[in-house]
């Protein structure tokens, strides 16, 4: 049996805790304007998911634990055409990505099309984060246009094949991390240093919010975008080499600084997402890497 690599097990507990849900759902919208081959589209999606193990695996629980089911290259995600108008396909779009993943039945990728007239579409790719991640975005929107356009000139795409599939990883993974339950493991002596290095960290930072925290999480957030004016950064930069360190790292001592200021205290816990593939063959693969 092919186990859960780390990533997957912590989707795993929140998906046996919270049953299906489309929190985790990763949606990728393409607009399509021209003429298009809806035989030559369906066709190119199975092609990805021959192509990618991650985006045809399922899941099955056994005893406390579960494992990936990779299903066999003739599994392919149904190519769902849905009519609609200019001014109702934003609603549609929020109603398909709500879609609620079973993992243990339904592949983890969906599409759909929604047809718009007169040589209009939308595709609406939807991913469980299962078996994919930000990264993995650009890779499944590349993927499905080269095999589009092979099969649209009625050919099968001729790709590098992959070097690894994520089951490949997930077993590496496991061989170098270890067992939980071998305290010489590197991912037991990882687990005791972390908590050693976090012990006492506030379980929720003394802000000044303008609404309290739901008794139940609602999942629901939202993005602040904003600039950083040219001579700032040019400041930044001259700062982070004048202290041998990253942009990135200035302008998270800033941020700490800022919440600390605000009424966090002294000891501010930051969570950065990193993409996980530090090996050259994980670059085209989609799958769950993100940490």
């Amino acid at each position: 049996m092919i186990p859960l690599s780390f990533a997957q097990r912590r989707l795993w507990f929140l998906h046996q805790l919270e049953g299906p849900s489309p929190t985790y759902n990763i949606p990728t919208a393409l607009r399509i304007s021209g003429k298009l081959d809806r035989d030559a589209l369906d066709a190119a999606l199975g092609d990805v998911v021959e192509r990618h193990e991650s985006l045809r695996t399922l899941f099955a629980a056994a005893a406390d634990t579960a494992h990936q089911v990779v299903q066999d290259v003739g599994a392919r995600p149904r190519l769902t055409v849905v009519g609609t108008c200019e001014d109702e396909v934003g609603d549609r779009l929020a109603e398909a990505t709500g879609f609620a993943f079973d993992l243990t039945a339904d592949l983890p990728i969906r599409a759909t099309l929604f047809d718009l007239g007169a040589d209009e579409h939308v595709l609406l790719l939807l991913v469980h984060h299962v078996a994919g991640d930000g990264w993995s975005q650009p890779l499944l929107v590349r993927d499905l246009l080269t095999a589009y356009a092979a099969r649209g000139a009625g050919q099968e795409p001729q790709w590098e094949p992959l070097p690894v599939q994520y089951a490949d990883y997930t077993l590496w993974q496991r061989e170098v991390l270890g067992a939980e339950d071998d305290p010489d493991s590197l991912i037991s002596r990882q687990l005791r240093y972390w908590s050693t290095a976090l012990a006492g960290l506030p379980e929720e930072l003394n802000l000044p919010v303008d609404r309290t925290r739901p008794t139940v999480p609602s999942y629901r957030g939202d993005t602040v975008t904003f600039s950083v004016p040219a001579d700032v950064h040019t400041r930044l930069a001259e700062l982070a080499r004048a202290r041998q360190v990253s942009v990135f790292m200035v302008v998270q001592a800033a941020l700490a600084v800022l919440l600390s200021r605000l009424g966090a205290g002294a000891d501010i816990p930051i969570g950065t997402p990193i993409a996980g593939r530090t090996d050259e063959g994980l670059r085209d693969l989609i799958g769950l890497f993100v940490n």
